[in-house]
């Protein structure tokens, strides 16, 4: 039973939490409300227990970019990549009735239950660029999105939706998606191909960027022949799927 006590302490910060976002403890202590009060008022209702830490208010909804929003500002590398990054800067295909979200970060730590219940996606570690790439290179929140969620520019998105070919990505939507990026910024994936370490990824980024005549096709050779990898170069996915990749 909800106390009066916790009632008329809690009832002033209320209008001050933000909505739609996971409460932290830390985040609860800028309000004054401190980890042994949150433990107590989600035993009285006044807060959901989520997570050791993490809380909600009772009744809210979590949104996407509040829980996003959320692990940028805890998991190291944290951010939207691959084919979502390229569909909310408007690249895709297809539209999805429920969206499936690619997120990327550097813990191999899987993401917490209450966010894995509510959202449909796949979080990857690899680890696509040496250390010598600037940190966040290549990281941006949308013009009108969520200051705090950084969403891969196109130029670093490809690459990551070409690591996942094989994984969680089929080669022809990946060729239908790299047939419309022809205005690359040219030395921005320059220099994220300088800092590549997968020959797979440079190796498709040559492959499908020669067969469909893009303007960055000299560009992704020059890299793939610093790679090297042999003349003709092979891929086995996890499903048994051959990916012969032959350079021009």
């Amino acid at each position: 039973m909800k106390s009066t006590t916790d009632s008329f302490s809690f009832k002033r910060v209320l209008a001050d939490l933000p909505r739609g976002t996971p409460l932290s403890t830390g985040a609860l202590q800028t309000h004054g409300v401190s980890a042994f009060r949150a433990s107590a008022l989600a035993r009285s209702g006044w807060l959901v227990h989520l997570a050791r830490g993490v809380y909600m208010l009772p009744g809210d909804t979590l949104t996407r970019d509040g829980c996003l929003a959320f692990f940028g500002e805890r998991i190291p590398g944290f951010h939207v990549g691959g084919k979502t990054a390229l569909a909310w800067r408007g690249v895709r295909q297809n539209v999805s009735f429920r969206e499936h979200l690619t997120l990327w970060g550097d813990p191999s730590k899987p993401l917490p239950a209450w966010f894995t219940e509510r959202f449909d996606h796949h979080y990857q570690t690899t680890k696509l660029f040496d250390a010598k790439l600037a940190k966040g290179f290549g990281l941006q929140p949308l013009p009108n999105g969520h200051p705090k969620v950084l969403v891969s520019v196109p130029e670093r998105a490809v690459l990551e939706m070409l690591s996942d070919v094989g994984k969680n990505q089929s080669l022809d939507e990946a060729r239908q998606l790299v047939e419309t990026l022809r205005s690359m910024r040219e030395k921005s994936l320059d220099e994220l191909l300088a800092h590549t370490t997968r020959i797979k990824v440079v190796r498709l980024a040559e492959s499908l960027s020669n067969d469909l005549n893009l303007p960055w096709a000299p560009l992704a050779k020059r890299h793939s022949q610093r790679l090297g990898g042999g003349k003709r170069w092979i891929s086995v996915s996890k499903s048994g799927e051959r990916l012969d990749l032959k350079r021009p």
